[in-house]
């Protein structure tokens, strides 16, 4: 379940989304709906019969100006929010205590935030992700699937194959009669294993509102120990066999990183998509890159009205 102090970020679309009716519950988003929320000053572009005449006159008066005030509404319809999981064991290498990035953490502490943003907007929020016996897809529902996935990230292996992150997004695609267009999705992986070009042409097709959430190490995916001629003992996280690697040059192979890593994140932009990039498990952290990403949406939306 997600904790009280998990402080939500705004769900932001990139565009105008399609959402399902909130039914009882009204949207603390302004929107395209019938109940007034409030008014403020008109902007060009608004709707004319959005205008609030009556009280346009009466600061036009105490102004001694031409003043128009526009009529806000509260939306009608709610985002639905996806979380899809790399459930890889390459994402639950290190555990906790541990100076490198614990994934697999890292992984649970932005779906909880995401998870806690969903409920504060009233939202659907749906899952998916492939482990070694089976799929599973959670369909939109209002907030019940954020304890089940919680307990799920913290309780089950991570033993998902290796092209669990493409059969988990398949599964996104399969059930898309179930997201409208422009509904959020957000990818958790590290992105080091392949993913056809399909799927992610698959998932644009529909118009998502696509967010991969980059989850690496800083020091040895982001970048990597500027050393010269050492070796490393490495681990496989599927087989749990250990080997020895000789490094000759650390510079070259940071080199090498970052330009993997850039090259992942202008993919991911040419596609339409909204990459970001997490590198810690601590909570403050990791709501602060989607507190980031959230306020870059919002200011591109300012700047396109």
């Amino acid at each position: 379940m997600t904790r009280p102090s998990v402080r939500p970020v705004p769900l932001t679309p990139q565009r105008r989304f399609a959402g399902a009716r909130f039914g009882a519950y009204r949207s603390p988003r302004r929107g395209e709906g019938d109940e007034v929320a409030g008014t403020r000053p008109y902007r060009r572009g608004d709707r004319i019969s959005r205008i609030d005449w009556a009280a346009s006159a009466r600061l036009s008066a105490a102004r001694g100006t031409d003043e128009f005030v526009t009529r806000e509404f509260f939306a009608d319809q709610a985002p639905r929010v996806v979380v899809v999981c790399d459930r890889r064991p390459a994402m639950a290498v290190y555990g906790g205590g541990l100076p490198w990035l614990d994934k697999a953490a890292a992984a649970a502490g932005v779906f909880e935030l995401v998870a806690s943003s969903v409920i504060a907007e009233r939202a659907d929020l749906a899952y998916a992700d492939q482990l070694a016996e089976r799929a599973t897809w959670l369909a939109p529902s209002p907030s019940a699937h954020a304890a089940v996935v919680a307990h799920r990230l913290a309780t089950t292996p991570w033993s998902g194959p290796p092209d669990g992150l493409t059969r988990a997004l398949e599964l996104v695609v399969r059930h898309r009669s179930q997201l409208p267009v422009g509904a959020f999705v957000f990818v958790l992986s590290d992105f080091l294993g392949v993913v056809p070009p399909r799927v992610w042409g698959n998932l644009r097709s529909l118009l998502l509102d696509v967010t991969p959430v980059i989850v690496q190490d800083p020091t040895w995916e982001q970048r990597f120990p500027s050393v010269r001629s050492t070796v490393l003992e490495l681990l496989d996280p599927t087989t749990g066999v250990r080997s020895e690697v000789w490094v000759r040059d650390g510079r070259a192979r940071s080199e090498e990183n970052a330009r993997r890593l850039a090259g992942t994140v202008d993919g991911f932009r040419r596609l339409g998509f909204d990459p970001v990039i997490v590198g810690s498990s601590q909570p403050d952290e990791i709501h602060a890159v989607l507190a980031r990403w959230a306020e870059r949406r919002s200011l591109r939306r300012r700047a396109a009205a």
